[in-house]
C-alpha cells in the first residue's frame, strides 16, 4: 500500500506541476500544439531528447542486452554524440532556417509532396507497429513486475501485462493529445529529474551494494575485478551477431543508425524544431550528446550485475532489470521507482505520439484532403487521429511478449528498414542540389527491398552491416540520378530568417571536445587496455 501511495503522489506531482506551468499557453494554433510556439530552451530541449529516447524499453532492453553481451551494448549510447553534434552543426541549421514543423515538410521543400507523403507514411506506420507499442509493452513487464498484477488478480502474465498497456496508453494519451508538445516537453524535463535520482543514480547504487553484500565499494570492486573478462569490454569480434556489436560497426554502423534515429526522426527533431533560438536548439543536442555518454553505467551496468548475481540462469535477458529491481529495491523505495518507470515510459509514449499527430496532421490530412480548415479544426483532428493511434498501440502491445529476439535489437533492426533510407535522402538532398525529385521514391523502395533480402538470406550476419551496406547503395543510387537524370534546375535552399535567431551557440565547440574527450574514456576504460585486460 505504501508502494501505491509513493508512486500516486509523485506522480500526481508531475501532472500538477506540468499543468500549471502550462495552463496559460495558448495551444489554439499549429506553432502552440505542435512546436510549443517556438519557445523552447536548451535545458527543456535537452530534458526532452533525454527522456524520449530513454523510456522503459531502454531501461529493459538495453540491461538485458548488458546481461547477455556486457559492455558492447554501451555503444547504442555512448556512441551517440557523433550524431548529436552533426545534428547541432549541420541539420539544425538548415532545418531551422526553412521554419519547418516537420522533417517530411523539408523533404517537400527540397522534392515535392510525393516524397513528403511517402515519408510521413512510412514513420506512421513503423511508429503504430513498433515504437508506440513497444514503449507501453517493455514499460508494462516492469510495471507489472513491480506491482504483481498477475499475482493481485489471480490472472496469468498476458492479462496483467494488458492491464499495464492499458493504463498507460490512457494516461501518456491524455498528456500528449490534450496539452501539445509543450505540455511533453514540460513533463519530460520534470521526469527526467526523477529518472535521473531514481534510475540513474539509485539503481546503479543499490546493485552495486548488492553486489558488494552490502557496502558499495565491495561491490564497485567485485564488479571490476570478478565480472568474467568478456562482459567488461566493449570491443567485439568482427563476426559478433546481436546483441553484441561488431568493432567495424561501433563507429560506422552505429553512427548511421545514431545519424538517422536523432536527426531525421520526427519524434527525436520535433523538440529541437520547437526552440527559441538556434543556440538553445544547440545548446539542448550537445549537453543531451554529454550526457548520453555516462548512460551506460545505468543502462549496461545494472544488466551485467544481474548476469554475475544470477550466475546467468534467467529464462530471457529482458527479464534481467525486472529481476534485479526486485533483488535490491527497499520496499519503501518501489513506489518511488515505479514512478520514475511511469515517467519515463509516458515520455517516450507522448512524445512519439505527438510527432504522429503532427506528420498526420500537417503532412498527409492535406494531400487526401483539399478541404480548407483553420488551426483549431486541424488541432481537433489531431486528436482524433491521436485517439486512434493510442487504441491501436494498446491492442499491439501485449503480443509484443512473443517477440523472438530481445525488445532493442528488434527495434534496432525494424529502423533499418525506415529510418536509413530517410537519412540518406535528406543528406543527399542538403549537398547535391542536381538529386532530381523522382530519386528518392525509388531509393526508399530499393532500400527496404535489399535490406529485407540482406536480413532474409544472411540471418549469420549482425544487422548493422546490412544497414551501411543499403545505406551505401543509397547513397550511390541518389548520386547517379543527379549524374545521369539531373534535377532541371539546381535546388535553392529557401530561408525563413525570421521565425527565430540563428546566431549559434558559443560554446558549441568546447562542449563537443569535453564530450569527445569522455568518450573516448569510457571506450578506454571498458577495452583490452582498462578493465577488460
Amino acid at each position: 500500500m505504501f508502494a501505491l501511495i509513493t508512486f500516486v503522489g509523485f506522480t500526481a506531482l508531475v501532472a500538477l506541476i506540468s499543468w500549471l506551468k502550462t495552463r496559460g499557453d495558448n495551444v489554439s494554433t499549429k506553432e502552440g500544439y505542435f512546436l510549443a510556439g517556438r519557445g523552447l530552451s536548451g535545458v527543456v530541449i535537452c530534458g526532452s531528447l533525454m527522456m524520449t529516447n530513454l523510456s522503459a524499453e531502454q531501461l529493459v532492453g538495453r540491461n538485458g542486452q548488458g546481461y547477455a553481451a556486457g559492455m558492447t551494448a554501451m555503444g547504442w549510447e555512448a556512441i551517440c554524440p557523433i550524431a548529436l553534434t552533426l545534428m547541432a552543426l549541420f541539420f539544425l541549421p538548415r532545418y531551422l532556417k526553412l521554419g519547418v514543423t516537420t522533417i517530411p515538410e523539408f523533404l517537400e521543400t527540397r522534392y515535392d509532396r510525393k516524397t513528403r507523403v511517402l515519408v510521413s507514411f512510412i514513420f506512421l506506420v513503423a511508429y503504430i507497429v513498433t515504437m508506440l507499442p513497444l514503449v507501453l509493452y517493455s514499460g508494462s513487464v516492469v510495471m507489472e513486475q513491480i506491482f504483481g498484477v498477475s499475482e493481485l488478480l489471480g490472472t496469468d502474465r498476458f492479462v496483467g501485462i494488458t492491464l499495464m498497456c492499458v493504463a498507460l496508453g490512457v494516461i501518456g494519451g491524455i498528456y500528449a493529445i490534450f496539452g501539445g508538445l509543450k505540455a511533453v516537453a514540460v513533463s519530460d524535463s520534470l521526469n527526467g529529474v526523477i529518472f535521473i535520482a531514481g534510475a540513474a543514480l539509485l539503481v546503479p547504487i543499490l546493485a552495486f551494494v548488492a553486489l558488494g553484500d552490502g557496502s558499495l565499494l565491495e561491490g564497485v570492486r567485485a564488479f571490476a575485478f570478478h565480472t568474467p573478462k568478456g562482459h567488461l569490454n566493449s570491443i567485439s569480434p568482427v563476426d559478433a551477431l546481436p546483441p553484441y556489436i561488431p568493432w567495424p560497426m561501433m563507429l560506422i554502423g552505429c553512427t548511421i543508425n545514431h545519424v538517422s534515429y536523432y536527426c531525421t526522426n520526427q519524434s527525436i527533431m520535433q523538440r529541437v524544431l520547437g526552440a527559441k533560438s538556434l543556440a538553445e536548439a544547440q545548446k539542448g543536442s550537445l549537453l543531451s550528446g554529454i550526457l548520453l555518454v555516462f548512460c551506460p553505467l545505468f543502462l549496461v551496468v545494472p544488466g551485467i550485475i544481474a548476469f554475475v548475481m544470477s550466475g546467468g540462469g534467467l529464462p530471457s535477458f529482458d527479464q534481467a532489470y525486472p529481476w534485479l529491481l526486485l533483488q535490491i529495491l527497499p520496499k519503501p523505495l518501489v513506489g518511488f521507482f515505479a514512478a520514475v518507470m511511469f515517467g519515463a515510459i509516458l515520455s517516450s509514449f507522448n512524445s512519439v505520439l505527438n510527432s504522429s499527430m503532427t506528420m498526420f496532421t500537417l503532412d498527409v490530412l492535406p494531400v487526401f484532403s483539399g478541404k480548407k480548415r483553420d488551426d483549431l479544426q486541424l488541432i481537433r483532428l489531431a486528436k482524433r487521429f491521436g485517439i486512434i493511434l493510442c487504441l491501436l498501440s494498446i491492442a499491439i502491445a501485449p503480443f509484443l511478449m512473443y517477440l523472438p529476439a530481445g525488445i532493442s535489437t528488434f527495434l534496432n533492426q525494424m529502423w533499418g528498414y525506415y529510418g536509413v533510407p530517410v537519412l540518406a535522402v535528406a543528406v543527399m538532398g542538403m549537398l547535391n542540389r542536381r538529386v532530381p525529385n523522382i530519386a528518392p521514391k525509388v531509393t526508399i523502395a530499393v532500400h527496404i527491398v535489399c535490406y529485407g533480402l540482406m536480413m532474409r538470406l544472411l540471418p549469420n550476419v549482425h544487422f548493422l552491416y546490412f544497414e551501411t551496406a543499403s545505406f551505401v547503395i543509397d547513397i550511390v543510387l541518389l548520386a547517379l540520378f543527379a549524374k545521369f537524370y539531373p534535377r532541371p534546375a539546381a535546388y535553392e535552399l529557401r530561408t525563413d530568417q525570421s521565425a527565430i535567431d540563428m546566431t549559434p551557440w558559443k560554446y558549441r565547440y568546447p562542449v563537443i571536445a569535453v564530450t569527445f574527450a569522455v568518450m573516448a574514456g569510457m571506450y578506454a576504460l571498458f577495452s583490452p587496455i582498462g578493465l577488460a585486460r
